[in-house]
């Protein structure tokens, strides 16, 4: 605490972690998992992959002692920190891990917005098949494919498939995707299609008069000679 004070924080987290050790050899679990908890939220401004070390130690040890509530909600912490810090390869692993310990417990409700937060994750690694994936493999949960989640994915995912910008953002800006977690809800905000969402204008039908369409097929030529952008 005095090297807090003296803003030696990696210090401070230093023997922070050296007394939990030291109360998990001790018999005080609970303690231990407190301490580091105590140390992540100590640290989390200033060095974000230690404070995400942090608390997936504090999860395992909740997870040894069965308190998987207590695990869950320190993976969620990790799992947030690491989107804030864009790590999605291992976002979308911590938040699989969430995902089964809520399906554990049988908490389907939040497996469905877990199943949500892992599509964006996945869409913003340009992995459509991994997005495709964990919703087809969330059908498998109680509930998940009659739920307003699953319908809302199937709609984001057949909008990104076909890079329809415009019903990506529509379903991205809904109540359901903007009252996520803040760092989920920004990812669906800043989502975009590949291609940058702009779709090739079909060709205007042909007139049957060839001299009549000759200077607006001009002007066509002229307004997109540089590129559509």
């Amino acid at each position: 605490m005095m090297l807090k004070e003296m803003q030696k924080l990696p210090e401070a987290v230093q023997l922070i972690e050296k007394a939990s050790m030291m109360y998990l050899e001790n018999g005080t679990p609970d303690t231990a998992a407190m301490a580091l908890e105590r140390a992540g939220k100590l640290i989390e401004n200033v060095d974000p992959e230690k404070a995400v070390q942090l608390y997936q130690q504090t999860a395992n040890v909740f997870e040894n002692e069965e308190r998987l509530r207590q695990a869950v909600e320190l993976l969620g912490k990790a799992s947030r920190l690491l989107v804030r810090g864009r790590r999605f390869d291992e976002a979308a692993l911590s938040i699989q891990k969430e995902k089964n310990i809520y399906k554990e417990i049988e908490n389907y409700p939040t497996c469905y917005k877990k199943t949500i937060a892992q599509v964006l994750v996945h869409l913003h690694r340009s992995d459509y098949v991994a997005a495709e994936r964990c919703v087809r493999e969330s059908y498998s949960i109680p509930g998940f494919s009659g739920s307003e989640d699953c319908a809302a994915l199937e709609q984001l995912l057949e909008g990104y498939d076909q890079q329809d910008q415009d019903q990506v953002s529509e379903v991205c800006n809904s109540p359901l995707f903007k009252y996520m977690d803040n760092d989920y809800a920004k990812l669906g905000l800043s989502l975009v299609v590949p291609g940058g969402g702009i779709k090739k204008k079909s060709a205007a039908p042909q007139a049957k008069s060839e001299g009549a369409t000759a200077p607006a097929t001009e002007e066509d030529e002229d307004e997109y000679a540089g590129g559509l952008c």
